[in-house]
């Protein structure tokens, strides 16, 4: 069983890390106290935000999707602007561009030389062939 500090579970909650802790003393979170430290049982912090599982850190595992495109790469460049931010990705020796929400970019957490995964769904997908020249 995957466990979270009250760091991480207050990062997930969006809460202050001292509300956790409180919340956890009340028995309002599920929570056990090893020696001065909570400990945050994963699977049931996902549980009361309904999630099946980790989706935010692995997407392929505990998230069902219909997208089958999933690309792994790590960030390279993150422009945020206003409400929006564009961020580059390299896969393999390529470079891929998504431009996404300001506070998806940080409720995410993603920076430059973070990994992350990205999915690709469309009803269309062009391909070409550069000519011999």
């Amino acid at each position: 069983m995957r466990t979270l500090s009250a760091k991480e579970a207050a990062s997930l909650l969006h809460l202050n890390v001292k509300r956790v802790q409180s919340l956890a003393r009340e028995g309002k979170l599920p929570a056990v106290r090893v020696g001065r430290k909570w400990l945050f049982p994963d699977d049931q912090i996902q549980r009361l935000l309904g999630r099946a599982g980790r989706a935010t850190q692995d997407p392929d595992r505990g998230l069902a999707i219909s997208a089958r495109n999933r690309l792994r790469g790590r960030i390279t460049r993150v422009h945020a602007d206003g409400i929006m931010a564009e961020v580059t990705m390299r896969v393999g020796d390529q470079e891929l561009v998504s431009v996404i929400t300001r506070a998806s970019l940080e409720r995410l957490g993603l920076a430059v030389g973070g990994e992350a995964v990205a999915l690709i769904k469309s009803t269309e997908v062009m391909l070409g062939r550069e000519e011999d020249a």
